[in-house]
C-alpha cells in the first residue's frame, strides 16, 4: 500500500493511476465500521488497530480531510459514524450527533484546495433523524450531500423507504449520493426517488466471483448451461468482453481460474454499470424516466 504521501509524490491520483476523470475518495468511516470490533470511537475522532499488523492508529475528522487533501481527489467525505442495523434509537440519536460535529470540524478543517466535500447524512432508520441530520447538514452548507449507513443489512423495502424519505429533505440543485448501493435494480429505483450519485463494489467483486450483469438479467457464468454457449454475455452489449467472446469462454477462462476471466468480467460489468447511468441521464433530459423504469424490467428474466 503505497500511502499518501508516496501519492502526493507521485503527483496526486490522478497522476499515479493515469486518470483524468472524476475521483472520490471515502474517509474511511465504513471502513472503521467494517472493523469496528478493533476500533473505539471517541468526541476526538476513532481509535483502531490495524487488519494488516495490529498496529495502533487514529484518525480524526481533520485527519480524514488532510489524507483526501494529499490524495487529490475531486471529491472528499466527511468522516462519519456508520450506525449498524439495528440499532437503538438513543444509539443511533448518538452516533448522528457526532457525524454532524465531526462535519463542522471537517469542513472548518478544509482548504481552498478546489475540492468538493460532501457531508454524510445518517440517522439509521429513523425517519425524524434523518430529518435532522439533513437540516444540520445543509445549515453547515456543503457541495453535496451523501446518504450513509444504508445497506447495512436492513430489509431492502426499508432501504428504499429511507432513500426516498431521505432524499427529499436535500437540496435538489445539488448531488445527492448513496453510498454503497448497488445492485442495476437499486440504481434504478434510487435514481427513480431522488439520487443521483452511487458507488459500490459490486460490478467488480461479482465479475470475480463470476457473476456477469445484463441487459436481461443476471449470468453465473460457471453454471454448466454456458459451456457451449456461442453467444455473448449480452447480446445487446457492445463492450470489448461481449463483442469477442462468447459465454463458453468466458465459462472456461472462469472455470480454469485464468486472471483473465476476471478481467474480461469486470470490463464487462463496469461497460453494463456505466451504460444503465448513460441510458438514465438520457431518459431524465428526455422526460422518459417512467418508461424507461418500465421497459428496463420488461427486459429481464431470470438467467442462470
Amino acid at each position: 500500500r503505497p500511502g499518501h504521501e508516496l501519492i502526493r509524490e507521485m503527483g496526486g491520483l490522478h497522476r499515479f493511476m493515469n486518470w483524468d476523470r472524476p475521483i472520490l475518495t471515502d474517509s474511511g468511516g465504513f471502513q472503521i465500521f467494517s472493523l469496528r470490533k478493533l476500533a473505539k470511537i471517541t468526541e476526538a475522532g476513532a481509535s483502531f488497530k490495524s487488519h494488516l499488523d495490529g498496529s495502533a492508529l487514529f484518525l480524526s475528522p481533520e485527519d480524514a480531510v488532510a489524507v483526501q487533501e494529499t490524495l487529490g481527489s475531486d471529491i472528499m467525505m466527511c468522516l462519519d459514524t456508520c450506525i449498524p442495523y439495528p440499532a437503538d434509537r438513543q444509539e443511533t440519536l448518538s452516533a448522528t450527533e457526532l457525524t454532524t460535529r465531526w462535519a463542522v470540524r471537517s469542513r472548518e478543517a478544509q482548504k481552498e484546495t478546489g475540492q468538493l466535500l460532501f457531508g454524510i447524512v445518517q440517522g439509521g432508520m429513523y425517519p425524524d433523524l434523518r430529518a435532522l441530520a439533513a437540516e444540520q447538514l445543509i445549515d453547515i452548507g456543503f457541495d453535496g450531500y451523501a446518504m450513509g449507513g444504508l445497506s447495512v443489512g436492513e430489509p431492502h423495502d426499508l432501504m428504499m423507504e429511507i432513500t426516498e424519505h431521505t432524499a427529499q429533505l436535500l437540496p435538489q440543485d445539488y448531488p445527492i449520493y448513496l453510498m454503497g448501493v448497488g445492485t442495476p435494480e437499486d440504481l434504478v429505483e434510487s435514481v427513480y426517488r431522488g439520487v443521483d450519485m452511487f458507488d459500490c463494489v459490486m460490478p467488480t467483486r461479482n465479475a470475480r466471483n463470476g457473476m456477469l450483469f445484463t441487459s436481461r438479467g443476471r449470468v453465473v457464468i460457471k453454471n454448466s448451461q454456458y459451456r457451449s454457449d456461442p453467444g455473448p454475455p449480452d447480446e445487446s452489449c457492445d463492450c470489448y468482453t461481449c463483442r469477442n467472446y462468447s459465454r463458453a469462454y468466458l465459462r472456461h477462462l472462469y472455470m480454469s481460474r485464468e486472471i483473465l476471466a476476471y478481467h474480461l468480467n469486470t470490463i464487462h460489468n463496469l461497460h453494463y454499470f456505466v451504460g444503465l447511468m448513460q441510458e438514465m441521464r438520457k431518459a431524465i433530459a428526455d422526460d422518459s424516466f417512467l418508461q424507461f423504469r418500465k421497459n428496463f424490467y420488461g427486459m429481464r428474466e431470470e438467467v442462470k
